[in-house]
């Protein structure tokens, strides 16, 4: 199960930092992974930290987010800053578990909204 928090209202040019912990034992053979849905767009991804400790960064965010975890705590960070408009959404907090090498499972976790003002 994955625990999000961590989200609220900024104006431009603000930050916020998202976190999301894992209950349960599978968090070091999962990579972790922070997607967002604006109004009226798809889900995408927008950070991932990945089980062998590499990130991954959407361009729109690169510079400016720094995704980060925490295998002691099971947790996974997301550090935004900068925040502008088009940042508002709901972010979701996701694990896919590993074993062997191959993905076997996929993890949601609860949303938590993010609003940017201008």
């Amino acid at each position: 199960q994955l625990q999000a928090s961590g989200g609220g209202s900024v104006q431009a040019g603000g930050s916020l930092r998202l976190t999301c912990i894992m209950s349960g034992n599978i968090f070091t053979r999962s990579n972790m992974a922070w997607y967002r849905q604006a109004p009226e767009k798809e889900r995408e991804v927008v950070a991932r930290a990945l089980r062998r400790g590499t990130t991954e960064y959407s361009f729109s965010v690169q510079g400016r987010f720094t995704v980060s975890r925490d295998n002691g705590k099971r947790a996974v960070y997301l550090e935004m800053n900068n925040l502008k408009p088009e940042d508002t959404g709901i972010y979701y907090c996701n694990a896919e578990e590993y074993d062997s090498g191959y993905k076997i499972a996929t993890y949601w976790g609860q949303e938590t909204l993010v609003t940017v003002s201008s």
